[in-house]
């Protein structure tokens, strides 16, 4: 699916499922809006900011794990692999990866199409002698890889827990979508956030300098922006909750006083108080991440965690595929 850049108040080349999405989101009730929709070319700049902040222990976690797992890793899978990396943002724990396997060719997926243009380009400079395919999609749906790339065996790469932002039931269609892309002998190296105390969680996800609200907020804005809309960005703020029943921290954007405005041309109103559901993100203990990646066609191998149990990176081989009966 490919991004046009549009200029302000040509929502006839908006990206026609971001119009769909937004619509039904606003229309249905509770409402919500798919997050994928966070990551244009600022959402994409200002989840990069999150990830340095000190609350937000995901992504030093994650990348001290990676730093440390690699001579392991290395000999579990070997080198020459293609890694295609889903939801590649800036590859910051990438290079740590490309460094450990020495692949064939990396494909960094992501859905912002300039954003991972620039990074591949960093990428490519900083590895001349890697063959850098990026791919503008949105890796939530099915996708065919590279024909450069078809034969090879492929390591998935899907750090950062963006697993979590699913629901479970969707994020066992997303692993087997990957099975299904990456093919038979594949394996695949995904970060799992887990359960802990929500004074520890709920921060991470609200921010003292406000950078995670801004990052919400930015939807509105996008709205306006490409969708001709009218949203009074001022009337909303940023809601991060941990709920507890469904294991996932919730973002949500809160109207602070009654408001009216449009979309698209069509009209909505929203009560103080009412929340647009833009954001869940599930955590996984152990058991969990194992019956997960087994029901999306995967078979864990490897397991490494930090000494506070906080984050996982999990290796798993791609299941065979059964005959039709």
């Amino acid at each position: 699916m490919l991004k046009p850049e549009i200029e302000d108040g040509q929502a006839s080349l908006a990206d026609p499922q971001f119009r769909a999405d937004v619509l039904a989101g606003l229309t249905r009730r509770p409402r919500a809006i798919p997050a994928r929709w966070f990551y244009d070319h600022r959402g994409s700049q200002l989840f990069e900011e999150i990830t340095a902040l000190p609350e937000y222990y995901p992504t030093r976690t994650e990348t001290a794990l990676l730093r440390s797992l690699c001579p392991e890793l290395r000999a579990l899978i070997g080198e020459g692999r293609a890694v295609v990396e889903f939801g590649s943002g800036s590859s910051v724990k990438t290079p740590i990866l490309l460094d450990c396997v020495h692949p064939s060719a990396y494909v960094p997926i992501d859905i912002s199409g300039e954003f991972l243009r620039e990074s591949a380009r960093d990428l490519a400079q900083r590895f001349p002698e890697l063959l850098v395919l990026p791919f503008e999609a949105d890796f939530t749906r099915p996708l065919t890889l590279p024909r450069t790339i078809e034969n090879a065996p492929k390591l998935g790469f899907f750090p950062g827990s963006t697993i979590g932002n699913l629901i479970p039931l969707a994020a066992i269609d997303l692993l087997r979508a990957m099975r299904a892309s990456l093919g038979e002998g594949a394996m695949l190296l995904i970060g799992m956030d887990r359960i802990k105390s929500a004074d520890v969680l709920v921060p991470a996800y609200d921010d003292a300098q406000g950078v995670t609200a801004a990052f919400n907020l930015n939807l509105l804005q996008r709205i306006n922006r490409e969708l001709d809309g009218n949203v009074p960005v001022d009337a909303f703020a940023h809601k991060a909750v941990w709920n507890d029943d469904r294991a996932r921290i919730e973002m949500h954007l809160e109207a602070q006083r009654d408001a009216a405005f449009e979309v698209d041309g069509r009209a909505f109103d929203i009560a103080a108080g009412e929340t647009i559901h833009t954001e869940n993100s599930h955590k996984y203990g152990e058991r969990d991440a194992r019956i997960l990646l087994r029901a999306g066609g995967w078979t864990p191998v490897r397991e490494w965690t930090d000494d506070e149990g906080k984050f996982a990176v999990i290796l798993a081989e791609a299941q065979a595929e059964r005959p039709a009966p």
